[in-house]
């Protein structure tokens, strides 16, 4: 191919401007509706479903089953946006979002409320997958990229405060009227129809793969940010599920949404706070920003553990906090950065099934550690020191690695 004609496709190439970007980032906080936006009305479920048995591990499932939704289906997104495109999957998806996520307003079976969050889960893994696969090809230039996936961090977090607040502040109202919100997927769908369009795959400004007759995932780029993105899932859900239930068990009416919420969006703008600061530490790389965000986790965490009360948990939720804003975006770059056009949306889609699945044992861990220990505040604080030692191994083996290639 001659320079000229290469010229001349270049600038055949769609450029993607800020419409795009927030779309995209409107679309990837549909997904944290279902993570946050029922914390709130957790304790009041719990006494409402109290007789039906195992409540208390089923109650908490109304949050995290689409977690476990996300990481098995989320593979098999990641197949459909490489094989038949982003646009037409993300689209469908964000349209049955909205009935699937409103479905529970007018039910009043706990089993038929864990059924429609099981549909809420695969969209969101469908949604999820195609937003970030097209982040990273409409915006594949590295500081551009950094850009936004910091801002869908930041974005995705500050929706998350406004969603707890609301969850909140609807929760007073009975915990039917929270589900509604899941309509707004609808208000961000249609100008997606309009505005999104089918990234080309010869591309010549995207990174590409020569042709062959199957493009393999890249596993071996991928091991460590799986096993990574896994525990970072859980230890990034800790405090989005059990917040509310260490206020509760210091003293805080399981009724009192109003407080819970506050305190839960307190740290989520924390949160969007750690998020906005990775674009101005993304040059110092993963061997860095992730040792750095499980070790303010393993504080807060901690905190939460030694200084208890209202007030631990609030300090300790913050700090948390502000290393999870951090991790997410850290974790996504050093994931899926490197990877070409072609193998991108099965690497976000295995790298979103590791996180989430990480989300959804959540639950499940920390109930076994309230058993051995006796306590949710130990339990955190066991997990806490989980974190330290995962920043410390991390340190170990990214900065070794990195030494390594500075020799060569």
């Amino acid at each position: 191919m001659t320079n000229s004609s290469m010229t001349r496709q270049s600038a055949a190439v769609r450029q993607a401007g800020i419409w795009q970007a927030v779309l995209l980032l409107a679309g990837s906080c549909m997904p944290v509706l279902g993570a946050v936006l029922l914390t709130p009305i957790l304790p009041q479920l719990s006494e409402h479903f109290a007789g039906e048995p195992g409540a208390e591990v089923l109650v908490p499932m109304i949050v995290a089953i689409p977690a476990l939704m996300i990481a098995i289906f989320a593979p098999f997104a990641g197949q459909i946006v490489d094989r038949l495109g982003r646009k037409t999957l993300l689209i469908v998806a964000m349209i049955t979002y909205a009935f699937v996520g409103t479905a529970p307003a007018y039910l009043e079976s706990l089993q038929l409320i864990l059924v429609t969050r099981v549909g809420v889960g695969i969209t969101e893994a469908a949604i999820m997958t195609a937003c970030t696969t097209l982040i990273v090809d409409y915006f594949h230039e590295e500081r551009q990229r950094n850009k936004y996936l910091g801002l869908q961090a930041v974005v995705t977090t500050l929706a998350a405060t406004v969603f707890i607040i609301l969850g909140g502040a609807l929760g007073v109202g009975g915990w039917h009227t929270p589900f509604w919100i899941y309509a707004l997927s609808l208000i961000v769908a249609v100008p997606m129809m309009f505005l999104i369009w089918e990234p080309r795959r010869n591309d010549p400004t995207d990174a590409h793969l020569a042709p062959v007759a199957k493009v393999p995932v890249p596993w071996r780029q991928l091991r460590l940010p799986l096993v990574v993105g896994l525990f970072g899932g859980f230890s990034f859900y800790v405090m989005l599920i059990e917040t509310s239930y260490l206020l509760v068990a210091n003293g805080v009416g399981a009724s009192d949404t109003a407080i819970i919420g506050a305190v839960a969006a307190l740290a989520s703008l924390i949160t969007a706070a750690g998020a906005l600061t990775f674009p101005r530490l993304a040059a110092r790389g993963p061997q860095f920003l992730l040792p750095l965000a499980f070790s303010l986790q393993a504080v807060g965490m901690v905190v939460i553990w030694l200084v208890g009360g209202v007030a631990g948990v609030a300090i300790g939720a913050v700090v948390a906090g502000f290393g999870s804003g951090l991790l997410l975006p850290s974790m996504l770059t050093w994931a899926l950065a490197p990877i070409s056009f072609e193998q991108r949306g099965r690497s976000t889609g295995w790298w979103q099934a590791a996180f989430s699945f990480g989300q959804f044992l959540t639950p499940i861990l920390i109930g076994a550690l309230v058993a051995i220990v006796g306590g949710l505040p130990l339990a955190v604080g066991v997990v806490g020191i989980a974190c330290a030692v995962v920043a410390i191994t991390l340190r170990l083996v990214l900065g070794g690695a990195v030494r390594s290639v500075s020799r060569r």
